[in-house]
């Protein structure tokens, strides 16, 4: 799957986020019945400060606060970053994969490889804050930033007469799986060309 991508350190850019349930196979079906649920993204977001690129892409969701993250060991996630043309070929393509814990056999593990001035990989356990050659990363449980009144859009599509609610949204209680990552800005900027992000996701049997 594709989350489509945001430029960034431009002026007047934009960023653009993709809606929930979009594959037709997932429009309007329960959410327990979303077909390889682990591999479908939610959305992608990234936003910078003075000095850092944070990205997060959230997957596996919307789903109840009840519900336990979604890891799959078998799902090769990458957050691709392009910092030059054609900005379609990534130069940080920033992979991440569950597995088992190694401190913890019987608890999730999360790896993160390829990223930018870190030596080897980032491997520690879910839920974790973890931190090497100045990059943070994380995964796990996060409340679903996406806001969206879903019953408003419904009805203004079938009836053709504008009924959205500001104060109403349906991802209010809801959680996503997510991978969050921070970057010194600097391993990243390439002059004054833009930043191109984006994730995808591939599904095959291996191990960790």
């Amino acid at each position: 799957m594709l989350a489509v991508s945001a430029a960034l350190f431009m002026p007047n850019d934009f960023l653009r986020a993709a809606d929930h349930l979009d594959p037709p196979t997932r429009t309007d079906a329960a959410f327990d019945t979303t077909p390889d649920k682990p591999a479908d993204i939610a959305d992608v977001y990234a936003w910078h400060t003075a000095t850092s690129l944070i990205i997060a892409m959230t997957f596996a969701g919307p789903q109840a606060k009840t519900a336990p993250a979604t890891y799959d060991r078998d799902v090769l996630y990458t957050i691709n970053i392009s910092n030059a043309s054609p900005r379609t070929t990534p130069t940080f393509p920033i992979t991440v994969r569950f597995g088992a814990d190694p401190s913890a056999p019987n608890q999730f593990g999360v790896q993160f490889t390829g990223l930018p001035g870190v030596t080897g990989t980032i491997t520690g356990p879910v839920e974790t804050t973890l931190v090497k050659d100045g990059v943070t990363v994380r995964a796990g449980l996060f409340d679903d930033p996406f806001f969206f009144d879903l019953q408003g859009f419904r009805t203004t599509s079938s009836t053709g007469t504008f009924a959205f609610d500001k104060n109403r949204d349906f991802f209010a209680g809801q959680n996503d799986t997510a991978i969050v990552i921070e970057i010194p800005r600097s391993r990243i900027e390439n002059g004054t060309n833009r930043i191109g992000i984006w994730g995808t996701t591939a599904r095959f049997g291996g191990q960790l």
